[in-house]
């Protein structure tokens, strides 16, 4: 008989947003009668910008033809999206990116999982916490950690708090760390790091010879212009840092999926011997071995975003979900509630009222308001009584569960 990854049974109960999911479909099926609202998952309302789908249906059009069909393409993305993104995204905001070092896939969530196929299992971990679920559970399944504790902390990684005592600035790990897993602006508390702060990040993986995992999903709804939007904006970053980002939010391709991770070609690692190997090679061959890239139509559609218009119209929806997170922020500070997040990203990070634990708190929103939000304490232990909103919605809905919520905590 086949022997299992004994890895997976560690996890904890089942993904976070599949737990939620549970939830839900139990609730509707015993309320078929309800309108149940869904600010939990971070999944995006509004169709894609007419720039993208235009260029998407001209790239169906040339797949009819013989002369222009395509079948497969460079694992690592078509060169005329690789170089959109490197002028547009870095070489503009004066980061040295080079349109080689970027790798087109489906998806960040995908790449921060898959990018740990090059690192060995020896590698120590820091995440913050709370984080990003995938961070945590892809080192589990591949085999890093020990079990959870009651907390649902796993032995083996580094937990880097992250409340509102500290700003949700996390502290440099007391220990050395090899790997450290950064996302800004934060999902889920809707953190921002300013320059100095991620100047000391690098000066300390610079120093310690870490690397950081830099996740950028969210740089689109940056509204400081203080705020770097890439790691390579600091000196040294492409030394000791790999960043991701997507298309997804900023763009709608949630459904479409394209994403890109940049390797840089300065940024290397050691063998068990100590000899150092550059990282670029070893990503590129995981990636070709592994992928077989994103489809011509799609990256035809995210080089639109590039155009003119298609920047109009992604600016018009990232200012279109931040207005939703204005309304949310505004209507739950009313209501009483002490609220984060949601001026430079898309979700609302509030603390839960009365001091009702996290997932207390979900079940009484979905059962009383019929609203459906993610329970702080799956992203984490230090997450335990804190509550995420997404900005993702119609304006209607929006409103309405701004006051059902008002009407809940009266």
């Amino acid at each position: 008989m086949a022997r299992l990854n004994e890895n997976f049974l560690k996890l904890k109960a089942g993904y976070l947003f599949p737990e939620i999911g549970r939830r839900v479909s139990a609730f509707v099926a015993a309320n078929p009668d309800a309108k149940v609202i869904r600010l939990g998952i971070g999944d995006v309302t509004e169709p894609l910008p007419p720039a993208v789908t235009a260029a998407m249906h001209k790239a169906v059009d040339e797949m009819a033809e013989r002369s222009s069909f395509r079948g497969y393409g460079p694992e690592q993305g078509y060169d005329f999206l690789r170089d959109k993104i490197a002028q547009h995204d870095y070489q503009r905001r004066g980061c040295n990116v080079q349109a080689d070092e970027i790798f087109v896939s489906d998806g960040s969530k995908c790449d921060t999982g898959n990018i740990l196929d090059v690192f060995d299992l020896s590698n120590t971990v820091a995440v913050q916490d709370p984080v990003y679920p995938v961070y945590v559970d892809t080192n589990v399944m591949v085999g890093r950690t020990g079990a959870a504790d009651a907390q649902g902390r796993y032995a083996g990684l580094t937990y880097l708090p992250c409340t509102a005592e500290n700003n949700f600035t996390p502290a440099l790990p007391e220990q050395r760390v090899d790997l450290i897993y950064l996302c800004y602006p934060n999902n889920p508390t809707g953190a921002v790091a300013s320059r100095e702060t991620l100047q000391t990040w690098v000066n300390y993986a610079r120093e310690n010879n870490s690397l950081i995992l830099f996740d950028a999903a969210y740089e689109a709804f940056i509204q400081d212009e203080s705020i770097p939007r890439s790691i390579f904006e600091i000196d040294g970053a492409r030394e000791v840092a790999i960043e991701f980002r997507s298309f997804s939010k900023n763009a709608g391709f949630t459904g479409t999926r394209c994403a890109f991770t940049v390797v840089p070609k300065d940024l290397q690692a050691q063998t068990a011997s100590g000899e150092t190997k550059p990282l670029h090679p070893l990503w590129n061959r995981r990636h070709c071995t592994k992928f077989n890239g994103v489809p011509y139509i799609i990256q035809r559609g995210a080089e639109a975003v590039y155009s003119t218009e298609g920047q109009q119209q992604t600016g018009d929806l990232v200012k279109f979900y931040m207005e939703n997170a204005a309304l949310l922020r505004a209507g739950l500070t009313a209501a009483g509630i002490e609220v984060f997040g949601g001026e430079n990203a898309p979700y609302i990070w509030l603390k839960t009222p009365g001091g009702a634990t996290s997932w207390d708190f979900f079940d009484r929103l979905l059962n009383d308001a019929h609203l459906v939000g993610t329970p702080g304490s799956g992203f984490g232990a230090s997450g335990e009584g804190y509550f995420r909103l997404s900005a993702f919605n119609s304006r209607a809905n929006v409103e309405e569960a701004v006051e059902r919520i008002q009407r809940l905590l009266k």
